[in-house]
């Protein structure tokens, strides 16, 4: 099983802490979180309220489908998004912080923008927009922590996310297929960290160990999931890690909600390196190179990278582009 890591305890016993944050990240690059301060009925209203959106008629969700948003940002249709080039098996909304279009954007800059909301359920987006804002809180603390375990100083990562931070966060619905068994395929995160929130009772999140097996990662009461993305690799010289994941499909007949939520530094931002101590830099592992797959020091040219090749129709509608596989 993966750790399970408790925040409430963070400031009675920092150092404690910050060793099993920075181990979990180093072995596993991904851990459970509990003691974020995030009560149960919050964990239930996000999830009810993404069960009654998915509900409703298609004709319903297409009023703000992904297809009339140049950000990428919206419903995605069952089937709309892409991994290493073959379809998830998943229906979601994307949500970024809402601001205004990049007036003549080039690139990346075309991510920020406003997002499209649903009219119904009542409440959806203000759920959403303060279970954005707790978790950019939750996720702040975790990194601070980070850079201390690392030999840095706590606000080490801090000014890449003062200004604009490009967050993103994704309600998703995996339904039970028969045909297709990729909820989502294996991939690693471009980002930094990842806070996931999972329906109670289901299964389908797996995570590629060090051995090259799947483990599952069923959801924990209460918990948070979280894994390291990679610009955290980037930034530890390989020390802590960005872990391969994939979702398989339900069963037919049932389905599954997850709500991920990516916190990501400015568009523009470089994740400074870390000078790690002597003792750790022994243990780092570099970081992965995959040349169908570039990391690039500015974190808007990995989202970008991402964003084009997941949702290709989106990037040849608006962009005129035609992204690599």
């Amino acid at each position: 099983m993966l750790p399970v890591l408790d925040l409430s305890t963070a400031d009675a016993d920092p150092d404690s802490f910050r060793s099993a944050l920075r181990e979990a990240a180093h072995t596993h690059g991904f851990f459970y979180l509990v003691g974020h301060g995030i009560g149960p009925d919050r964990f239930d209203e996000v999830l009810a309220l993404a069960r009654q959106f998915f509900a409703l008629p298609v004709e319903d969700k297409s009023e703000i489908s992904q297809l009339d948003s140049p950000h990428f940002r919206g419903w995605a249709r069952l089937g709309g998004e892409l991994t290493n080039g073959a379809v998830d098996w998943r229906e979601q909304i994307d949500i970024g912080p809402q601001r205004p279009a990049v007036v003549d954007a080039e690139g990346y800059w075309n991510l920020q923008g406003p997002n499209l909301w649903p009219a119904d359920p009542p409440g959806f987006r203000r759920a959403f927009e303060r279970w954005s804002d707790d978790l950019a809180e939750v996720g702040l603390r975790l990194l601070r922590h980070w850079a201390v375990s690392l030999g840095a100083p706590a606000d080490h990562f801090d000014a890449a996310f003062a200004d604009a931070p490009a967050t993103l966060m994704k309600v998703v619905r995996y339904p039970g297929s028969a045909d297709n068994p990729q909820g989502v395929g294996a991939h690693k995160d471009s980002g930094v960290l990842t806070l996931l929130l999972v329906e109670p009772g289901s299964q389908g999140l797996q995570v590629q160990t060090g051995d090259d097996t799947w483990i599952d990662a069923p959801p924990l009461d209460g918990a948070f999931i979280v894994n390291t993305g990679e610009l955290l690799e980037v930034a530890s010289g390989g020390y802590l890690r960005a872990t391969r994941h994939r979702v398989t499909a339900p069963e037919p007949g049932t389905d599954r909600i997850s709500i991920p939520y990516f916190f990501n530094p400015a568009l523009d931002a470089v994740i400074d390196i870390i000078d790690l101590p002597a003792g750790l830099a022994e243990l780092a592992r570099g970081v992965d190179s995959d040349p169908d797959n570039p990391i690039f020091s500015t974190y808007g040219e990995n989202a970008w990278k991402s964003r084009t090749r997941a949702h290709p129709d989106v990037a040849l509608r608006h962009h005129g582009i035609t992204p690599a596989r």
